[in-house]
């Protein structure tokens, strides 16, 4: 589980993500990263935490095929947080296929995206 300050939970900072981020595909998620930006809601603080947020939807699979692979992602992104630069908006888009994926491919994809947001890989 994520720790209450690294959970992103406002529309506003899922828009601002996914609007004002980077973004990177992979078969199975969809990547959304705005670096370092300032927590507009917590006043008198420069740099606020990492935080992250998921969208699965129907898409994917019933509701209990959602819940695990939110489960799946969110333990997958909680071991990476140190990796992001401080005052990240991070979201994670599950794509139809993740569903179907274990654990391995969904941390492959991930990796895989992370590292051609955060400049270390090619397309």
């Amino acid at each position: 589980m994520l720790p209450t300050e690294n959970r992103l939970r406002r529309r506003e900072d899922f828009a601002t993500a996914v609007r004002r981020g980077r973004r990177a595909g992979r078969p199975l998620l969809v990547v959304h990263l705005r670096s370092g930006a300032t927590d507009p809601h917590a006043p008198g603080e420069s740099a606020s935490p990492t935080r992250a947020g998921f969208v699965v939807s129907k898409a994917v699979g019933g509701a209990v095929v959602r819940n695990q692979v939110k489960r799946r992602l969110r333990h997958l992104v909680r071991d990476r947080l140190s990796a992001l630069p401080p005052g990240s908006l991070v979201v994670v888009r599950a794509l139809p296929g993740a569903g179907d994926a274990d654990h391995a491919q969904l941390a492959r994809d991930l990796d895989a995206a992370l590292r051609r947001l955060l400049g270390g890989g090619t397309r």
